[in-house]
């Protein structure tokens, strides 16, 4: 039950509080240091299905924790930025609504026996905004270089993503219920 691969994902998690707790202390340093836990949960995110499914230890709970985790670790970072007022709570609104329709619809099509796995859309969505989280935390100017526009970017561009990946999702969905219902 508590892979290999499980564990990496709810390491993911047990750095999420980590980095909110050092963007709260918001500085210089802390950005760097709530950067540093962000890119370590983030390579998680890479290395917990790596191990899943090379090793074969693809399970259940995996395949529940790691979306759990991806949108915990996301959201979360989002809506300090908000509270930071580095980010726009509109788009934030918008990306956090997608992730609870997705899940909705993920809850619902398990009850009803269809599976909806994730697309090249929703994995695009997820690397644009690991993308643009990364510059964001770094927004003072180190070495002279102002990163945060380039961070702010990238978030729109994750945020037409998520737009077109919940379309995807919302579309696949019923197609597969409609078709469900006709073999029936």
């Amino acid at each position: 039950m508590f892979n290999l691969a499980n564990k990496l994902t709810l390491l993911r998690m047990l750095l999420v509080p980590l980095v909110i707790v050092l963007l709260y202390f918001e500085g210089p340093v802390t950005c760097v240091l709530a950067t540093l836990a962000f890119i370590a949960a983030s390579i998680t995110d890479w290395a917990d299905g790596y191990v899943a499914r090379r090793n074969n230890m693809v399970t259940s709970m995996g395949k529940f924790l790691d979306p759990l985790a991806d949108k915990v670790l996301i959201c979360s970072v989002l809506i300090m930025f908000c509270t930071l007022g580095w980010a726009e709570a509109w788009v934030v609104i918008l990306i956090v609504c997608r992730e609870l329709v997705v899940t909705g619809l993920r809850a619902i099509a398990i009850d009803e026996g269809i599976v909806l796995a994730a697309d090249r859309y929703g994995k695009l969505k997820t690397v644009l905004q690991i993308a643009a989280i990364i510059p964001m935390l770094l927004h003072y100017p180190y070495w002279g270089v102002r990163l945060w526009p380039i961070g702010e970017i990238i978030l729109y561009l994750a945020l037409i993503m998520s737009v077109v990946s919940c379309v995807n999702y919302c579309y696949g969905f019923y197609r597969k219920v409609a078709a469900k219902n006709a073999a029936e």
